[in-house]
């Protein structure tokens, strides 16, 4: 298929609430959405008692195209875009709409992750991915330090795309990889299965490791046993490998994830041995 195209006056999806309304098309693995927030719309009036905490968790990457926005973050800055803005809000930001006329904008980061599930300060089950590139230093020493940057910075955008379309919640950064939630092992899976492929096209090598347990919200951030063990089995995958706890493939038994067979692996500061099962792909 050469090319694609699709309006977003016929949206594969529209999502509504309060003041505000997204409409969403997917091209592959691009999702588009038209985010139009009327007069009056603030995040600390119209989300944050549904979500709980103190600032929005979502990174919004967009235009705008009406209207103008004010977005604190929690370090005490601040921003204001308007029309023909092309902007970049990290997680942690309370927005509001300044003036009489409709914020539109365009996004292509964000969509999904208006809404979180998670509230700060519960103890909840979730399923963790983390995502490490291999020989970096490697790669960074033969390509050069700006050629490196570059790549660096077009890895981190598909990753994020690849959290965004399967409904993740960016963690935290880990050097050169990435800690991101999920509510689901599938989307978990999936969201692994799209980081793994798009850095082999991009000439990198990832692995990663996914496990499901409890953990404490701690503001931004996730605190728990479950954690480590995530981190452990990350850290016991093979360059392009996927490594998955047992509870995680049970757990995704029924979202047509494909698994090798299981080995048994004693994991650094985790007691007893776990057995791990590498992930293929959809069936």
């Amino acid at each position: 298929m050469s090319g694609q195209r699709k309006n977003l006056g016929q949206p594969d999806e529209v999502i509504s609430d309060d003041h505000i309304e997204t409409s969403i098309v997917r091209l592959g693995d691009l999702t588009v959405g038209r985010s139009v927030q009327q007069p009056g719309w603030r995040w600390t009036t119209h989300v944050q008692p549904k979500v709980s905490g103190d600032w929005c968790q979502a990174r919004h990457v967009g235009v705008v195209l009406q209207g103008r926005l004010h977005s604190d973050f929690a370090d005490g800055s601040s921003i204001e875009v308007g029309p023909d803005d092309v902007f970049d809000i990290a997680p942690g930001h309370a927005g509001y709409v300044i003036g009489d006329d409709a914020l539109v904008t365009i996004e292509w980061e964000g969509l999904r992750t208006w809404y979180s599930p998670i509230a700060i300060g519960e103890r909840v089950v979730v399923t963790l991915l983390f995502t490490d590139l291999v020989g970096s230093t490697e790669t960074a020493a033969r390509v050069g330090e700006r050629s490196w940057g570059d790549l660096m910075a077009r890895h981190n955008e598909l990753v994020r795309r690849a959290i965004d379309r399967h409904r993740g919640r960016e963690v935290d950064t880990t050097g050169d990889g990435f800690l991101v939630s999920f509510d689901g092992a599938g989307r978990a899976i999936r969201c692994a299965i799209d980081v793994r492929a798009g850095s082999t096209e991009l000439g990198l090598q990832v692995r990663a490791g996914i496990h499901t347990g409890e953990v404490d919200i701690v503001g931004k951030g996730v605190r728990g046993i479950a954690v480590h063990e995530a981190a452990r089995i990350a850290g016991a995958a093979d360059a392009g490998e996927i490594l998955v706890s047992e509870v995680t493939r049970a757990l995704a038994s029924g979202s047509g994830a494909t698994f090798g067979a299981g080995t048994s692996h004693d994991l650094k500061g985790i007691e007893g041995a776990r057995v791990l099962y590498p992930v293929g792909d959809f069936a």
